[in-house]
């Protein structure tokens, strides 16, 4: 159930990616030939009004071919300008190239918008509106090798109580929290983690977060459900999704500064297709909310990552439509159509490294 599921919310990611290439390119007037999902071999096609639709074989993936978007020598002629993608204005063959993560934003901005509609687990510190119910102390993230992870702790445990008092942690703030750890030499904390109460005994330790100041190595944060009215709900899924944008992209770079330092194997940070097919399984486990929430961030990921100039990605073809605009003419398609397959084939290889990487934190 799960794979199908993971297989659903990816072929509807991919849907809503090149429906927006689709869309754009009909709007400027160019010829789409093809709307494809999957990659071949076909499993259906059909043509309509020019476009032939088609289901392929592997489903991770899709495409749309727009005629003169990578231009042969001999399509570039006046008798076949009106609907040839290569003779469009610079800025309308932008707006196609970008129109595909556009509307993977869109998309998660929709989601975002019904989970607070409905009521969304979210931290205090992203609630913009409205109140947060039922508030939990909650560890939002564990610092690598920190005396927390070393002691078991994960990211979504929430603390009941703190060295056996029940009402200090009811009327405790993270500062509070932060203040104990600060003045204890020992820990005993019970949490809570998918509706079981376990015990967890911690030792704060100095230098942790490069301060003098005894911690443990979390990040905390009262966690509730927000729920607004749908007017109010769509107004702050724009900023929440604005505000994961910003967070994504940072933790991007971040990524490939340890990726290129050598701190850590590719396969240690990135998780391919099995290890989301797992996440999506554990958002399924907790609710339909977390799945939600779950598939716009998947959304706004492959935004982000469409944007990176790298050959194949849509972020390489807008390098390239800007070199074509600074230099005043085209670039040579066969060096454009070599790049773009050395780029993809250098994706499909990353997928397969990552996967055998997911596959070995299974066993």
């Amino acid at each position: 159930m799960t794979i199908i599921l993971f297989i659903l919310i990816l072929g509807l990611l991919i849907f809503v990616h090149e429906l927006g290439h689709f869309l754009a390119a009909k709007a400027i007037g160019a010829r789409v030939d093809e709307f494809g999902l999957g990659f071949p071999p076909k499993l259906f096609s059909k043509k309509f009004k020019g476009t032939e639709y088609s289901l392929n074989v592997l489903p991770l993936g899709g495409y749309v071919k727009i005629y003169g978007e990578n231009p042969e020598e001999g399509e570039l002629s006046e008798a076949n300008k009106k609907d040839n993608f290569a003779y469009k204005p610079k800025w309308q063959q932008a707006i196609v190239l970008v129109a595909g993560v556009t509307f993977n934003i869109i998309l998660a901005w929709i989601f975002l918008s019904i989970g607070l509609m409905y009521g969304m687990p979210m931290s205090a510190s992203n609630v913009d509106a409205g109140t947060l119910t039922d508030p939990e102390l909650t560890v939002i993230q564990v610092g690598e090798d920190s005396p927390a992870q070393k002691a078991g702790l994960l990211t979504g445990d929430v603390v009941n109580s703190v060295n056996g008092s029940q009402t200090e942690v009811a009327e405790l703030s993270v500062a509070g929290f932060k203040d104990i750890v600060a003045t204890s030499n020992e820990l005993s904390l019970e949490i809570l983690r998918n509706g079981e109460v376990l015990k967890v005994d911690i030792k704060p330790e100095t230098g942790v977060w490069s301060n003098d100041v005894p911690a443990i190595g979390v990040g905390l944060d009262m966690v509730g459900v927000w729920q607004l009215p749908p007017q109010k709900a769509v107004i702050s899924g724009a900023k929440l999704t604005g505000v994961m944008l910003v967070s994504m992209t940072q933790s991007f770079g971040e990524l490939i500064k340890i990726i290129s330092t050598g701190d850590k194997k590719v396969t240690e940070v990135i998780s391919g297709p099995i290890g989301i097919a797992g996440m999506v399984g554990d958002a399924k486990d907790i609710g339909w909310l977390y799945l939600l929430t779950f598939t716009a961030f998947i959304s706004l990921n492959l935004a982000v990552i469409n944007l990176v100039p790298f050959p194949a990605l849509d972020g390489g073809r807008l390098l390239f439509l800007f070199i074509e605009f600074v230099k005043g003419s085209p670039i040579n398609p066969k060096i454009v159509n070599t790049l773009n397959v050395i780029g993809f084939v250098l994706l499909i290889t990353l997928m397969v490294v990552v996967s055998v990487g997911d596959i070995g934190r299974l066993f």
